[in-house]
Parts: C-alpha cells; sequence; structure tokens
C-alpha cells in the first residue's frame, strides 16, 4: 500500500540527495511540506562531498553540506532513504505514486561507526569516493563525514555468511548479512528529479589515453588528491609511484564542446582547472602550471578568478587543443603534444602529471528515471508537477545549482497548493 503522509500537507519526492537535492528538500519542508529524498548512494551530499574547495572563494564544500545535514535531522517532515533507487513515477500533478527499490545497506541503524568491522574485514574493493586511488574494506564508512553516519557493505564484493568476520567482532547487532531489497511506493504531489552529474567518461577519446598513460588524471581525481581526506592526505602526488608532482598540465574540453562526445560546454570545467592550479601553486610555490585551452570560460564575477590565475608568472595558458599524450620513454612521466594556435608552433612537452578537464554529463544520460523524459544529452524535461534541479537540467556550478534548487522547490510545492 502507498504511503499516504500527512492528510493536508503537500508532499514532495526529491530523487538525489546531493547538493541541488538537498537543497530542494530543507526549502520545501521548511514552508511545510512533507519531503522524501530518494538517494542511491549510500550516503548524502553527491558530488560535492567529493570536492576540496569550492571557487572562487576556495572555503571547503564541508561547510555548506553541514548546514543542510543538520536542518535535515532537525526537520521532523524530512525523510531520506539511501542505498534506494526510483523503480516508476506514474500519474499527474497533484497526484503521483511513486514506486522505490532500496538496496541492502547489510548495516542497520544500531551502528556507531566505531570501525571493527572494516578492521577485521578481509576484501578490499576500490574506493568509489575517491574514484578507484585507493582502496577500502568491503565494510567501510563513505567518507569521513557521511550523513548518515554508519558503514555499509559492498554486497558486490563482500563474501556474506561463508566469510563473516564482520559478525564476529559486531558489539552492537549493527550487521545484517540477510538483508535483502526492499520496495516501498509513496503517494506525492510532485517530484524534483536531481540526480546530479558524472565525470565523462575519458576513455572514451582515444588521443588523451585516459586508463592507458600513466598519470594522466581526471580534474574529480585531482580534487580527491587534493582533499586532506583524501588517498594522498591533500599533498598531490601522482598515483604511479607516490612522487611529489611539480610540473603539472591541465587539458581543457576533455569531452566537452565535442561533437563526437559531449556536444555542449559542461560550465565550470574552466573555473575547476584554474581552481587545481592554485591548489598546486599554494602548495608547492616552485611548481609550474600549464593549461591547453580553446577558450577560457570565465562567466560574470570569475573573471577575476582567472586574472589572478593568469598573472602568476609560473602558470603557462598555451591556446590549442591537444593532439596526443604518451608516456614518457623510460619513465612515469606524461609527453603532451599540442600545437600553440598564437605561434603556430607544434610543442611536445613532458609533465610529472596531466589533468583532463571531463566534462560534466548528466547521470540520467546513462541511467534514466523512469517517469521523465529527457534531452539526447540526458538533461531532465520539466513538465507539470515533475520538476528539474541542478545539473540534471543544465551544467552549473554550486551557488547556482542552489538558486536553481531553491526555485524548484518552490515550483513543487505549487503541484500541492489547496489539495
Amino acid at each position: 500500500m502507498a504511503e499516504q503522509g500527512t492528510s493536508g500537507l503537500c508532499r514532495v519526492l526529491v530523487v538525489g540527495g546531493g547538493f541541488s537535492g538537498l537543497t530542494s528538500a530543507v526549502d520545501a519542508a521548511e514552508t511545510g511540506a512533507e519531503v522524501i529524498v530518494i538517494e542511491k548512494n549510500p550516503y548524502l551530499g553527491g558530488r560535492v562531498a567529493q570536492l576540496n574547495k569550492y571557487f572562487p572563494k576556495m572555503c571547503p564544500p564541508m561547510c555548506g553540506l553541514e548546514i543542510n545535514f543538520k536542518r535535515i535531522k532537525t526537520n521532523p517532515l524530512i525523510s531520506f532513504y539511501t542505498n534506494a533507487e526510483i523503480e516508476s513515477i506514474s500519474g499527474s500533478e497533484g497526484d503521483f505514486t511513486v514506486n522505490v527499490v532500496i538496496n541492502p545497506r547489510f548495516i542497520n541503524n544500531n551502528c556507531v561507526a566505531c570501525d571493527a568491522c572494516s578492521q577485521i574485514c578481509p576484501v578490499d574493493r576500490p574506493n568509489d569516493f575517491n574514484f578507484g586511488l585507493d582502496n577500502t574494506k568491503a565494510a567501510y564508512l563513505p567518507y569521513n563525514q557521511a550523513m548518515p553516519f554508519i558503514y555499509a557493505i559492498d554486497g558486490k564484493t563482500c563474501k556474506g555468511a561463508s566469510c563473516g568476520k564482520c559478525l564476529e567482532v559486531c558489539k552492537y547487532n549493527a550487521i545484517d548479512l540477510s538483508m535483502k531489497p526492499e520496495k516501498k511506493t509513496f503517494k506525492v504531489h510532485s517530484v524534483i528529479l536531481a540526480t546530479g552529474w558524472n565525470p565523462y567518461d575519458a576513455t572514451k577519446i582515444d588521443n588523451l589515453k585516459y586508463g592507458s598513460v600513466k598519470n594522466v588524471v581526471s580534474n574529480m581525481m585531482m580534487e580527491r588528491l587534493s582533499s586532506t581526506t583524501g588517498p594522498t592526505n591533500g599533498i598531490i602526488k601522482r598515483p604511479s609511484d607516490g612522487k611529489v608532482v611539480n610540473n603539472i598540465a591541465f587539458v581543457q574540453c576533455a569531452g566537452s564542446r565535442d561533437e563526437n562526445h559531449l556536444e555542449f560546454c559542461s560550465y565550470i570545467c574552466c573555473m575547476a582547472s584554474l581552481k587545481h592550479t592554485k591548489y598546486i601553486r599554494e602548495q608547492n610555490p616552485d611548481s609550474n602550471a600549464t593549461i591547453f585551452y580553446i577558450d577560457i570560460r570565465t562567466p560574470g564575477k570569475y573573471e577575476q578568478f582567472y586574472w589572478s590565475v593568469k598573472e602568476d608568472s609560473n602558470v603557462t595558458f598555451v591556446k590549442g587543443k591537444v593532439a596526443n599524450i604518451e608516456q614518457a620513454k623510460g619513465s612515469d612521466d606524461v609527453v603532451v603534444e599540442a600545437e600553440d594556435i598564437d605561434t603556430g608552433e607544434k610543442k611536445e612537452i613532458t609533465f610529472d602529471m596531466v589533468v583532463l578537464a571531463t566534462g560534466m554529463e548528466p547521470s540520467c544520460a546513462t541511467t534514466k528515471v523512469n517517469g521523465y523524459k529527457f534531452t539526447k544529452e540526458g538533461f531532465g524535461i520539466q513538465e507539470n508537477g515533475l520538476y528539474i534541479a541542478g545539473c540534471s537540467k543544465n551544467p552549473m556550478d554550486v551557488s547556482k545549482s542552489a538558486q536553481d534548487a531553491t526555485s524548484a522547490a518552490m515550483k513543487a510545492l505549487q503541484s500541492g497548493h489547496g489539495r
């Protein structure tokens, strides 16, 4: 039977527990609506939780996330489900039925995050939060300030009851390896799609050699390498041998503005690379950075951020598309081949590490939400009662995502007005 909610209250379901989804949820709930948040990961926070700093203020993102987490914890009108996915959305504005599958976490709310299960676990798994730059155990805490602050067990790698070591050491009866998927049905007035984005798969870009040449990483991997909670404790080291990076290249439009990949500008990539340049220059005053670009796009007030990077004598801008990337002979260094459009010179430069400014691909380009319609690129199409927030609608930065999420919340409330 579908959960009906409290009589007389507008009821909104938000698909996605990242920054946009959480902003929509708290904004709607604080006006008196009942809100349900559905998140496919075992934690809330989305991509923002993986960032080291925001631009242009260069402050840590957990500040903004913790405020939203607190607002959720203290608001009885908000409920959330992690490890959950939408099965279907049917109905019309003011009367939607949403079917949800909640996948097993294998750990219940008795968990106090004591880490005993992780310490005893014999199984290693790639750490998807750090984009595979390190490993966790099959029993793991997604990240240090995760909400909910509860461990999860990766059912794909866990050996289950045939191992059972975690069961032996857990003092709180928090582990249940027999958990099965659970289905729930909700009746709501409106739905907000805020499933966010994924870094474009750079292995599809043949000339950039991501995945085949050592020390070619994505911009989101650079975020984790720069974070004190990341795999290198914030010291920017290259993955292959742990060498501290001193000479780095940034390759813009890695997949974006390309008819063979993402036909649109991903909006944040230039700013992200400028931010990453500041990371390494502030960490290592003797370091050098080279940015290969087609156009530098820093909309509005962000232009000043660009100027501050451009004035740095240790930063070189090369206008020209990268033609090829190769492994340097006899070393783990990386060779970048590009044409400098301003001089007409073909350049071949060796770097410690290369960072690809991979574009923002909407998550629904690969995983559709049943009930919504989408553009060919995978961006959601807004209809009566079915609203879109943040990067599910267009590429945008965190600030614009917050504004857009508030707008979506206001529209969602109108669908329940007077019902």
